[in-house]
């Protein structure tokens, strides 16, 4: 009984063997892809399979999945690419090979042909769009996935969701992957921005939003409202007020105007009123009687603290003549993809008498203001030229700024505001792939963009003397050193500092001062005329001025000091 059953013991243990040995792919020969052909139409994917024929001696050859061991490629990862699994994503118009291969294996191939809204140099993606337009989550460390859609010219559409470059406007709030994953971090609201370049360096940008219901939220620890004052008709005449909040943790400053936990007062209503709690539209005030009223906004952190700003209305019982009606900048928002990249916005006035519509980006009456200045500063015209070009705004930092619009009419002097957003996201870049590609507002790209002018006085004069220089767009006396200012009811300090872009040259002004002596320019300034031209010298100055000096800013800062003594 016992030979009886031993052989069969024997043959289970010899079957198991070769039922292992099937399971090995060492022997894989051949090597096959399905499907063969795929076409697929740009952002769409594919899975293919590879097939490996492993043999066995004198068994018959079996078959089995290799797809996660050989090595895929694709020739063409413009057209389509490949996954280390097999999976094909279509890219652009044209055909591809795909590749699987194995080390003692023979190489198989397969075709993807890709038709439809591709990605290349003559099929630019044009606009871009966020899926969805806005998302939310409960709690921090929760994630949730934005999707980006292209289209070109003719319609065609493309995912583009991992070609872009995206960014969050406040990681304080949520934090973005560049596979498009937002993830909270602290309650709030953050804007979502995706940039995709074309081959032609042409940008196109799409923007949503994610916020976070609950949890610590960054607190806003200044207002301020523009313009600080109006004049208005009691005629019913309006004009806007705009609530700037700026955060102590990052120093971002945002439009707070229709937030829902800023709130609008008004001190005598019956003088002036002002909208609050609408979706829109907040900081309207309306002249209702002549007198003066203080407009206050009140800002309430989640921790309950509080930050307010107040302004001023001054209502008489003149109409105005030709009151302007409203002001709006247009585009409402500008992302520029690099560091010193620019952009154009222009404001449009609507008035009461014709002609009804005007462009008054350069009118003398119009003042551009940035939340960021040093970062991102506005052209403005105060002179009026026509050829003029205000409304540019650089950036010299990643981030955003809003960016305002005062026109003043010069009959009335009412006030009448507008905003538009100006952005720069930063991305942080592939440590293999520095430099970053364009589409990143990288600070470490170019080195340092901005140097500070310190200012200071020598000598024995301590009571008139005075240092004068315009700012990096132009706008007159924005530094103002010197006991000698009095302009606007103010002194200008001992010392003073003014940012400037890297390579710009900044001309200094000592003007003629009644009881001061000039003597000398100190420190890196070379004296020069009105023009900024270099003096020839031996005289490079006079005791009673005017006198100037020009200094070109490099890579590091830069102090330049005046001798003033008493006349």
């Amino acid at each position: 009984m016992l030979k009886r059953y031993r052989m069969p013991a024997v043959c289970t243990v010899a079957l198991a063997a070769f039922l292992v040995g099937c399971g090995s792919n060492t022997n894989v020969g051949l090597i096959q892809i399905t499907p063969a052909t795929q076409a697929l139409t740009a952002g769409q994917t594919a899975q293919f399979t590879a097939t490996g024929t492993i043999s066995h001696g004198k068994h018959p050859p079996t078959h089995e999945d290799v797809s996660s061991t050989v090595t895929w490629l694709s020739n063409a990862p413009a057209i389509a690419t490949v996954s280390a699994t097999g999976l094909a994503t279509a890219v652009s118009a044209g055909t591809a090979t795909i590749t699987a291969s194995m080390a003692g294996a023979t190489t198989a191939t397969a075709t993807v042909t890709v038709t439809g809204g591709g990605v290349s140099p003559d099929n630019d993606i044009v606009s871009l769009t966020l899926i969805p337009g806005s998302q939310s989550v409960d709690l921090p460390n929760q994630s949730s996935q934005f999707i980006a859609i292209g289209a070109n010219a003719a319609g065609s559409t493309v995912n583009l969701t991992g070609q872009v470059k995206w960014s969050s406007s406040s990681t304080s709030v949520a934090t973005i992957t560049s596979s498009g994953l937002a993830t909270g971090v602290g309650k709030g609201t953050a804007s979502i921005t995706a940039i995709y370049t074309n081959p032609d360096k042409t940008v196109a940008s799409a923007f949503s939003t994610f916020t976070v219901l609950s949890g610590a939220s960054e607190p806003i620890t200044a207002l301020t409202i523009t313009p600080g004052a109006q004049s208005l008709s009691a005629s019913g005449q309006t004009g806007q007020f705009i609530a700037i909040g700026t955060s102590g943790t990052t120093g971002l400053s945002e439009d707070l105007t229709n937030s829902p936990q800023l709130k609008w007062n008004s001190s005598i209503p019956s003088v002036a009123s002002v909208t609050s709690g609408l979706s829109s539209g907040n900081g309207v005030v309306s002249g209702a009687s002549a007198g003066t009223a203080t407009i206050s906004a009140i800002w309430t952190n989640p921790d309950s603290t509080v930050v307010s700003a107040t302004a001023t209305v001054s209502v008489s019982l003149t109409a105005p003549p030709n009151p302007l009606l409203s002001l709006t900048i247009i585009p409402d928002k500008i992302s520029v993809g690099d560091l010193q990249d620019t952009g154009q916005f222009l404001v449009i006035g609507t008035f009461s008498t014709a002609p009804y519509v005007r462009d008054v980006t350069n009118s003398p009456n119009t003042i551009w203001i940035s939340s960021f200045p040093d970062y991102f500063p506005v052209n403005s015209n105060s002179g009026g030229t026509p050829s003029a070009s205000a409304g540019i705004v650089t950036a010299y930092a990643s981030g955003s700024a809003t960016i305002i619009a005062e026109y003043t009419d010069p009959a009335t002097q009412t006030i009448q505001t507008a905003t538009a957003t100006f952005n720069c996201p930063l991305q942080i870049p592939d440590p293999t792939t520095h430099p970053p590609t364009p589409g990143s507002c990288y600070a470490g790209q170019t080195g340092p963009l901005k140097a500070t002018l310190t200012v200071y006085g020598e000598g024995l004069n301590t009571t008139n003397w005075l240092v004068t220089a315009r700012s990096a767009t132009g706008t007159p006396d924005v530094i103002h050193c010197g006991p000698g200012w009095a302009a606007g009811g103010s002194t200008g300090g001992s010392v003073c500092v003014g940012i400037y872009p890297i390579g710009q040259t900044v001309m200094l002004t000592a003007p003629a001062q009644t009881g001061v002596a000039f003597g000398g320019w100190t420190y890196n300034c070379t004296p020069s005329d009105a023009n900024g031209n270099p003096l020839p010298g031996p005289v490079f100055w006079t005791a009673n001025g005017p006198n100037y000096c020009t200094i070109a800013l490099g890579a590091t800062n830069a102090t330049v000091g005046a001798i003033f003594n008493n006349q």
